[in-house]
């Protein structure tokens, strides 16, 4: 009788079992919660599909669309936007490969907001009422959730005070280290990236003028703390911008935009 050759079980949750895309996730331990619940991929298959892939400009979802899935973005970037009833919009975020996307719908399973791809992207989805129910039989799920929730509430309240008590140069130096932070927690560059985003989008998000971004962009350009090459940046300062954000400098004559809710925040 032939010698039965013996093959290796891997242990589910190990990192060579993940790939690199899933380890650098916002959604990675609620995923790994689910594979380690069975010993094996089956229950995680069940709630996360892979993958759908968006065109730029493409929606994943509509404002006031029913909400059955989250949205895990594998690769590219993605604009969130609310929309007022006289057609104006408002850029809420701007969100990167590992973020996840319709934690807010789970209250009344209707989307908040439009979510639109600003390159290639491709994303998982993550049926909500597969993971509610497994939420409610494991704790560990549970507490994932709330982690990702009391982040996006703490990225929110950032903005709140960004908004509400720094000038136009300070909002562009904070938007900038923002996201040199969110590419070196997804291992990237962390000073040299896309901006994926249009300047326009970039004023409405930061309550600014298209101008007011070109300007200051190309200031920030002339003294040395960052390079563009169209929407290729390179960040070469990053003390000297922390110095901006935080207001430990002085600054040149910007007209700084009013308080939040001195005038409309609308583009």
């Amino acid at each position: 009788m032939g010698k039965q050759s013996s093959k290796a079980i891997p242990i589910p949750g190990t990192s060579r079992d993940v790939p690199t895309a899933c380890r650098d996730c916002g959604a990675y331990k609620l995923c790994m919660s689910l594979w380690l619940k069975t010993g094996d991929s089956s229950l995680l298959e069940r709630v996360v599909k892979r993958k759908q892939v968006f065109k730029r400009g493409e929606v994943l979802y509509a404002m006031g669309q029913s909400a059955q899935h989250m949205y895990v973005i594998r690769g590219g970037s993605v604009k969130t936007s609310v929309s007022t009833e006289d057609g104006q919009v408002q850029v809420i975020g701007f969100h990167i490969a590992g973020e996840l996307l319709g934690l807010n719908a789970i209250e009344n399973r209707q989307q908040n907001y439009e979510a639109r791809a600003m390159g290639l992207t491709s994303v998982c989805e993550v049926s909500i009422d597969r993971f509610e129910e497994l939420a409610r039989e494991d704790p560990a799920i549970q507490h994932e959730i709330i982690k990702l929730m009391s982040l996006e509430l703490r990225h929110s309240h950032e903005l709140l005070l960004l908004l509400g008590k720094h000038n136009a140069e300070e909002r562009i130096a904070a938007f900038l280290l923002n996201l040199s932070k969110q590419f070196a927690h997804r291992h990237c560059s962390a000073t040299e990236f896309v901006l994926s985003m249009s300047r326009s989008d970039i004023g409405n998000y930061l309550g600014i003028a298209e101008e007011t971004v070109c300007r200051i962009f190309a200031r920030f350009q002339e003294e040395g703390m960052m390079t563009c090459d169209c929407r290729r940046i390179k960040l070469n300062d990053l003390n000297r911008l922390r110095q901006i954000a935080n207001h430990r400098v002085e600054h040149k004559t910007e007209t700084s935009p009013p308080p939040l809710g001195s005038e409309p925040f609308l583009s």
